[in-house]
């Protein structure tokens, strides 16, 4: 029986087994749902009792499938990190999917990546940039490896490494802020537009929680989805967002963007993430390597 078992059908089961679905796990290991199909099929033949039952749309494991998997994850695991101990990481192959959000995206991933690529380059990288909510989901129910995200990470189902917190600071455009200087006495912040992330981001209930503290009246809060973007309509005179610092630096350095009176934000921490209990080395040496990792 044993060598009828390839190594091909224990790592099919055990992406089944995290992903849920026969479809998942074959985008996953790039094939097709019928040669998932088959590949359970044959496994269950070898080992004489069924693995899968069907629930909705999710595959789960029944009681001896359950036993049988969570062996199977043991063995694996130490299978990798025989393997590596022996080739190293530089000869490592296969696929990792990373989320990152947007502020992380554009001050420390290009940086990260090339390092991770250094180290494996024959590792693929698949790298999808979202909502800190979006990507937490989608680590959680393994269809990403590794993720940057907002904090707090309250989860048992993750484990979190701090890599620093970003500030945030309620700006406008210079041109905005001049008008008002000219037209408003004592330093009262009018009712402005308000601009901020998509409802769902941390952001967005950053931003409420700061207006709830603050003597705005209800103001029209519009949203967009794209960090660059928004920076952009802020700077054009569209009202006045709450920003990070750091990626507006050098532009309130040149005058662009003037602080707005009265209007103060938490700072904002992020972490790398995986989740608990990860034993593929791959994804525990990036990990290690997001430790050192500093924002700003």
């Amino acid at each position: 029986m044993i060598n009828r078992i390839a190594l091909y059908h224990i790592e099919t089961l055990l992406w089944i087994a995290r992903l849920g679905t026969f479809n998942a796990a074959a985008e996953r290991l790039n094939t097709t749902q019928p040669s998932i199909s088959a590949r359970v099929r044959e496994l269950e033949n070898h080992l004489g009792f069924s693995l899968f039952r069907r629930e909705g749309r999710r595959m789960l494991l029944t009681v001896k499938g359950r036993e049988f998997a969570a062996q199977c994850e043991a063995l694996w695991a130490q299978l990798e990190t025989v393997l590596l101990a022996t080739e190293a990481f530089s000869t490592a192959t296969g696929i990792v999917k990373i989320g990152c959000g947007e502020i992380v995206a554009v001050e420390s991933l290009p940086a990260f990546l090339s390092e991770i690529k250094r180290l494996m380059p024959n590792v693929t990288l698949e790298v999808e940039i979202d909502l800190t909510i979006h990507l937490r989901h989608k680590l959680e129910a393994g269809a990403i490896d590794f993720a940057f995200l907002v904090g707090p990470i309250d989860s048992p189902a993750l484990e979190a490494a701090p890599i620093g917190t970003v500030e945030m600071k309620w700006l406008m455009g210079r041109e905005l802020a001049s008008r008002l200087s000219r037209s408003v006495d004592g330093g009262e912040v009018p009712d402005l537009p308000v601009w901020c992330l998509s409802r769902p981001s941390h952001l967005y209930q950053v931003m409420a929680e700061s207006l709830r503290q603050s003597n705005l009246k209800r103001p029209v809060i519009n949203t967009c989805n794209h960090v660059r973007t928004l920076i952009d309509v802020v700077a054009s005179s569209g009202g006045m967002a709450i920003l990070p610092e750091l990626l507006v630096r050098d532009r309130i350095a040149r005058g662009e963007f003037v602080p707005v009176p009265e209007m103060v934000a938490d700072p904002i921490a992020f972490f790398a993430v995986v989740r608990k209990g990860e034993n593929e080395p791959i994804v525990l040496e990036m990990l290690k390597r997001a430790r050192d990792l500093r924002l700003g």
